[in-house]
């Protein structure tokens, strides 16, 4: 037997009209580097974790490899789309899913979309854990106990609007930061803004209607602002049950920038301060108003974790379309968090094929260098991979890509210190050493965990 004939190979994942997968039974496993289609190997893959999504591409044509003769091939049949899967929170994708779309397909909605195949009759994906925090592990979350505390938060504060929000995403969104914080643990959000300063090509709590692609929100926004008092006292009762190591945090996927509502957090976070000195304040956000951030490090705040999709003014501009501030408010904002002695990170939008250029990487690692940058959240985007592909094409945003995998491996070796993950950390681990950053095959990471 040959090497090639007693190596693994991965098949690639169909769907048929009925959104039921299944395998190919000659044709391999294809990903999408941005750039163009590749065979994927074995020793890219993990098996698919527990709590990811699988989807249907609908209008899309699934492509494989044919080891064989060498080539890719579009499967064009009736009845027969591409397959992609949603990740569990903590595993980023390193290729998206081959497909060739077909005139007419419809907009994908606002999920991330990961190459998935099949070894040895188990589902597989081009992927890797960058957090070891179980915080959000899917299946640690027992809706039974969500609603258990659900009636007894509801119960204690039965007037506090931002609990009454919560409840929502936990039972109707299955929000794990909401979920989490009706299970009394970890990070609790304190949505407070219903509007934005930006209008991100890829927002999932608001699309324009009547837009030519019909891109649906995947959910909706908080719809009032709270007092101070409701956000202070929820904050309070999350710290109260969780203890030293409570995040909670402004700047919610439910939510608009929380930077338009500073005069509200800045005496939220000033009221919560009177009641305890335990736990962490984070605040999530697009950073535009570097004078907002500098009033709330004054009352309190202690981590500032910016949302980006590149480290390049135009790329940054193409998606998040900002309204009234430019990208340098978002660098000037994390420089004031640092001289308040803060905890700064990125919440960094990884998309194959435009993070892993090397005009990315450079203009990222000055960022980090800078401005002292803390942390790097490696988070997948949520989009239509053409759409975003498009986007940042039409202001010179692509080049060739280097792989996930390796840009990753080279920014760890410029930054050592570099701390690498997908969750807001306590203060009390500020100063901890990075740990290392787990870019191996499945089998190790297990071991690791």
């Amino acid at each position: 037997m040959s090497s090639s004939e007693s190596t693994p190979r991965i098949h690639m994942a169909l769907c048929d009209a009925e959104g039921n997968v299944f395998d190919h039974p000659e044709l391999e496993l294809a990903g999408w580097d941005g750039e163009c289609w590749r065979p994927v190997e074995v020793d890219e893959v993990v098996r698919l974790p527990e709590g990811s999504d699988l989807f249907m591409l609908p209008g899309r044509r699934p492509a494989g490899f044919d080891r064989e003769q060498d080539e890719m091939v579009v499967v064009d049949e009736d009845g027969v789309f591409g397959a992609s899967c949603f990740l569990a929170p903590a595993y980023l994708r390193t290729l998206l899913p081959a497909y060739e779309t077909l005139e007419g397909a419809p907009a994908l909605p606002l999920f991330a979309y990961s190459a998935v195949g099949v070894l040895d009759g188990e589902l597989v994906a081009p992927a890797i854990r960058v957090d070891a925090d179980v915080r959000q592990d899917p299946f640690r979350f027992d809706i039974g106990e969500v609603e258990r505390g659900v009636e007894s938060r509801l119960s204690e504060q039965p007037n506090n609007r931002v609990i009454k929000h919560l409840t929502r995403c936990a039972l109707e969104y299955h929000c794990r930061a909401a979920q989490n914080f009706f299970l009394g643990r970890f990070e609790a959000p304190l949505p407070a803004a219903s509007t934005c300063n930006a209008v991100c090509v890829g927002c999932i709590s608001l699309q324009p209607e009547g837009g030519d692609d019909q891109t649906v929100a995947a959910h909706s926004r908080i719809p009032f602002t709270p007092t101070p008092r409701e956000i202070a006292d929820l904050a309070l009762s999350h710290v109260e049950r969780v203890g030293e190591d409570a995040v909670v945090s402004f700047g919610q996927g439910c939510e608009g920038e929380p930077l338009l509502q500073a005069e509200v957090l800045e005496a939220s976070i000033r009221r919560f301060r009177e009641g305890t000195s335990r736990g962490t304040v984070n605040l999530n956000s697009n950073a535009s108003r570097p004078d907002a951030v500098e009033r709330l490090c004054d009352a309190g705040l202690e981590s500032l974790r910016i949302s980006t999709n590149s480290a390049r003014a135009p790329v940054y501009s193409s998606y998040y379309r900002p309204s009234r501030y430019t990208f340098a408010d978002v660098r000037e904002s994390g420089r004031v968090v640092k001289a308040h002695d803060g905890y700064l990170m990125l919440n960094y939008f990884v998309f194959p094929g435009v993070t892993d250029t090397a005009a990315e990487l450079e203009a990222l690692s000055a960022w980090i260098e800078e401005d002292g940058v803390d942390m790097i959240q490696l988070r997948n985007l949520n989009i239509d991979p053409e759409t975003y592909l498009e986007t940042v094409d039409s202001v010179g945003g692509l080049g060739e890509p280097m792989g996930i995998i390796p840009w990753l491996r080279e920014l760890n070796a410029r930054f050592p210190e570099l701390r690498f993950g997908y969750f807001n950390p306590p203060r009390g681990t500020f100063s901890d050493p990075p740990d290392c950053l787990p870019i191996t095959p499945m089998g190790a990471l297990d071991a690791h965990l």
